[in-house]
């Protein structure tokens, strides 16, 4: 596949789809619906995942599809195929209006337009040799090996992705995106005597992998890894109780995405199941504390130019100074609700229902210096890095792992522990933030955010932040 090919040569020469008998199917489906649109997809897809000194797998997959979707009040028809043909589509329509019926909607005003493009069209998987992807793993292996004699597994992997999507609506509007997708994750093995640690870490974005194919880049990611493992060595087990926590900054932004990001999805709030529902314009937050959603940021990996609904990102305040301002929504959550869609209209792909999702959510940066914040911690926990995580979002409970983290005792960061998890609610722990540094960072770029079955990639951020009182389990006698 060319690496300028178009979405018309995609979805329509490729396939012998007249365009405008397409339009005229989509356009009597979604007849007397609130809203819908047809949605096709091309996506081309590659990974290689190499251990114990060899390529362990290698492999390479297209898909293509359509979904078609008529929205009637709260009520959704959803029909979709793997086989891109008029006659597919038609079958789909059929299946579909059955839920306008005896409904007399009108169709929702379309997406706005802009010109704004987030990242490049060309096809990453394309673009290097099979040959140089692998070698670039190998040199991995060799790199991390030759560091530490400590090193006895090293594992690493690449991904690549291309997606292309097309967006036709009854009203005959029509929007494209071309969307690549780079990963590189490393993961370190390190032993001393009978212990043994592991570290990992990667980075990734919408962009080429010539990227990542530089030495430059390649070895950050496997410095970090050896030092985490190398750290973790050294670790005690974990006190356990209520303490003062300081959360660094970047990746443990992830806490942020789900204790508090999926409760501030407009479904949930809509539906009243959020412990946000029915708070917009009162203080849920600590002063100083802002969280905002923006799917704008050139090349990152939760941006996009348009969500999978059509309608352009955007940078949405969800909480300014501790108020709640807004939720993010979709195009059905957000005409039920009577605000403005905001761009967070996801899905996987063809065959799951767009709904509201995270694209890049962070919190901006305050004014305290983070080397202060952590010398005015009397006993306390300093959490570098997380692991997994479980969240309810009706409650905003969570419990989440640290993979990276030291014990602070009279202001000074002390030995890293092993083990400990951080326990609270997460619109609670909002309100516990007593500083908020001046140093926030975005993800290196691996996130990947599940809901309801589907699995979309995401960004996460944030500045070091102090919070007074959380509980941390740990693993001391």
């Amino acid at each position: 596949m060319s690496r300028k090919t178009s979405p018309d040569e995609l979805f329509f020469t490729r396939t012998g789809m007249d365009p405008d008998r397409v339009q005229a199917i989509t356009g009597d489906a979604l007849h007397g619906a609130d809203d819908g649109e047809l949605f096709l997809e091309y996506c081309q897809s590659e990974s290689f995942a190499w251990d114990d000194g060899r390529l362990k797998s290698a492999s390479f997959d297209t898909s293509q599809g359509f979904g078609l979707r008529a929205v009637s009040g709260e009520q959704t028809g959803y029909a979709h195929a793997s086989e891109l043909s008029e006659a597919a589509i038609k079958r789909a329509s059929d299946t579909v209006k059955a839920v306008r019926a005896g409904h007399g909607g009108v169709m929702a005003e379309g997406p706005a337009r802009t010109n704004a493009h987030l990242y490049a069209e060309d096809n990453p998987i394309n673009a290097v040799d099979f040959a140089d992807k692998v070698k670039l793993l190998s040199d991995i292996d060799a790199y991390a090996r030759g560091l530490d004699d400590r090193v006895r597994q090293v594992s690493a992997s690449l991904s690549g992705s291309w997606q292309a999507v097309h967006i036709m609506r009854s009203d005959g509007e029509r929007v494209s995106d071309i969307r690549p997708l780079v990963r590189l994750n490393v993961s370190v093995v390190v032993g001393d005597g009978d212990r043994q640690e592991a570290g990992s870490h990667g980075a990734g974005g919408r962009t080429a992998y010539e990227h990542y194919l530089d030495p430059a880049t390649w070895r950050d990611q496997v410095d970090e890894a050896l030092r985490q493992a190398v750290v973790n060595l050294d670790s005690v087990p974990a006190p356990a109780g209520e303490m003062q926590v300081v959360l660094g900054p970047g990746w443990p932004g992830i806490l942020l995405h789900e204790a508090v990001g999926h409760g501030l999805e407009g479904d949930f709030n809509r539906k009243q199941t959020s412990a946000f529902a029915g708070l917009l314009g009162e203080r849920v937050a600590s002063p100083g504390v802002t969280v905002v959603d923006d799917g704008t940021i050139t090349d990152r990996r939760g941006s996009l130019t348009v969500d999978d609904e059509g309608t352009p990102t955007s940078r949405t305040v969800l909480i300014e100074d501790g108020i709640l301002k807004g939720y993010m929504q979709d195009r059905l959550n957000a005409r039920l609700m009577g605000v403005a869609p905001t761009g967070n209209g996801r899905r996987q792909g063809y065959d799951h229902m767009p709904m509201p999702r995270m694209t890049n959510t962070y919190m901006p940066s305050g004014d305290a210096d983070p080397e202060e914040m952590l010398r005015s911690v009397g006993k306390g926990l300093y959490a570098v890095n997380f692991g997994g995580g479980q969240v309810d979002i009706t409650s905003g409970k969570f419990v989440f792992t640290c993979t990276e983290a030291y014990m602070v005792e009279d202001g000074k960061v002390g030995a890293p522990v092993k083990g400990a998890t951080l326990i609270g609610n997460g619109p609670e722990v909002l309100t516990r933030v007593k500083a908020v540094g001046n140093d926030m960072a975005l993800d290196p770029g691996v996130g990947t955010c599940g809901k309801n079955g589907q699995g979309v990639p995401v960004g996460v951020g944030q500045p070091t932040l102090l919070i007074d009182g959380l509980t941390v389990g740990g693993t001391a006698a």
